[in-house]
């Protein structure tokens, strides 16, 4: 018997069950796909609006299904035999599953006399390939990436330079908390989600390529703003990174930002159908060590390029492809961001995102990169 897909998840926490439904409900409700019809289990609080807006074939509510299995028992039935009533009835005595299925449900399934079997990543290959339908919406994330990188570029712009080098902003220090929740603010203005993960990094902060930033910014500094909002409708991710300063560069940031502006270009000239990502990004970092930046642990830490050209987007902010690990093939949306990061001197990141075309790549984000503002 072909095994069935099961998924027992919210829809703010698997993408998998978002993309497969496109409903999004913050409590876990049950997906099974069955002799090719796709079937959602809701609770009474979402049956109603799941009819309307759930992509899949038929919706049932998970309080009648438990009260038929009731029966005349005194006791509910466990969420197992729930479950396996439903998965019997949809033709499955088998499934397959996430990797990160609960164990509990797994084995209380099984004493149900269903077959449970977790697959590794990717549980929908296809999700790799995005249609033009998902390319829409993760331009759409990438317009409201862009209008709080807007924001964050025009509060710098408009900050004053004080005596001991700190910026100043609507009379008070600028911070790196400060700036953040303006920009998000923006994010959520232009109809996206912003969780408070914005990168808003100066300095040797921005030498840790996850670092949020903290504390006041400084002029004449390297700055990281990296934005990664979600559209709250479509629930797909747009991302992010400009590297700019308020104030003056120096010879030698100026030669690192565009030292690094040229590797992500080099990735951007590569991405087509059949190249190896593994190849240009090896490339990156040898041109990069050419240049006078190597990566090395020196003095106890990574300096260098030490992460990787990019991920896939979409559902989630880091999905299947790794660049590094793909060979092209057209539809598939990854991040192009390249970095460099000596601690002394501070860090740098250029990322946009770019989906493979039939011969080459076009690039979805469109704010521009300035160094000095």
């Amino acid at each position: 018997m072909k095994r069935a897909k099961l998924i027992i998840a919210s829809s703010e926490s698997s993408a998998d069950i978002l993309y497969a439904t496109h409903f999004r409900a913050p409590d876990a409700f049950v997906f099974v796909e069955a002799r090719g019809r796709k079937a959602v289990l809701l609770s009474d609080l979402e049956v109603d609006r799941g009819r309307r807006e759930a992509k899949v074939d038929d919706v049932f509510s998970y309080s009648e299904l438990e009260e038929k299995v009731q029966g005349a028992k005194k006791r509910k039935p466990s969420q197992a035999k729930v479950v396996a009533t439903f998965l019997k009835s949809r033709g499955a005595k088998q499934a397959v599953v996430p990797a990160d299925f609960p164990l509990g449900l797994a084995r209380s399934l099984r004493q149900e006399k269903i077959r449970v079997r977790p697959v590794e990543a990717p549980f929908f290959p296809q999700r790799e390939i995005k249609t033009p339908r998902e390319i829409k919406a993760i331009e759409a994330g990438l317009r409201m990436a862009e209008a709080g990188l807007t924001r964050g570029v025009e509060i710098l712009k408009q900050s004053t330079i004080r005596k001991d080098g700190k910026l100043q902003w609507a009379r008070r220090v600028l911070t790196a908390e400060l700036l953040r929740m303006e920009m998000e603010i923006a994010v959520v203005r232009a109809g996206g989600e912003a969780r408070g993960d914005t990168i808003v990094a100066c300095g040797d902060l921005a030498c840790d390529p996850h670092e949020r930033g903290r504390g006041a910014l400084r002029a004449h500094q390297l700055i990281i703003l990296d934005i990664f909002p979600r559209d709250a409708r479509s629930g797909y991710f747009g991302d992010m990174t400009r590297t700019v300063i308020r104030g003056q560069a120096s010879e030698a940031q100026r030669k690192i930002w565009d030292v690094c502006l040229k590797g992500q270009e080099m990735a951007l000239q590569g991405m087509k159908p059949g190249a190896s990502g593994r190849e240009i990004h090896d490339a990156i970092k040898a041109f990069f060590a050419e240049s006078g930046y190597p990566t090395e642990i020196k003095d106890g830490r990574w300096q260098g390029f030490f992460h990787g050209t990019g991920h896939g987007l979409g559902l989630e902010i880091h999905e299947h492809p790794r660049f590094s690990m793909t060979e092209f093939q057209p539809g598939q949306v990854l991040t192009v961001e390249p970095g460099i990061y000596i601690p002394g001197l501070g860090g740098v990141r250029h990322e946009d995102v770019a989906v493979v075309t039939a011969k080459a790549c076009r690039v979805m984000s469109n704010f521009p990169k300035e160094l000095e503002i």
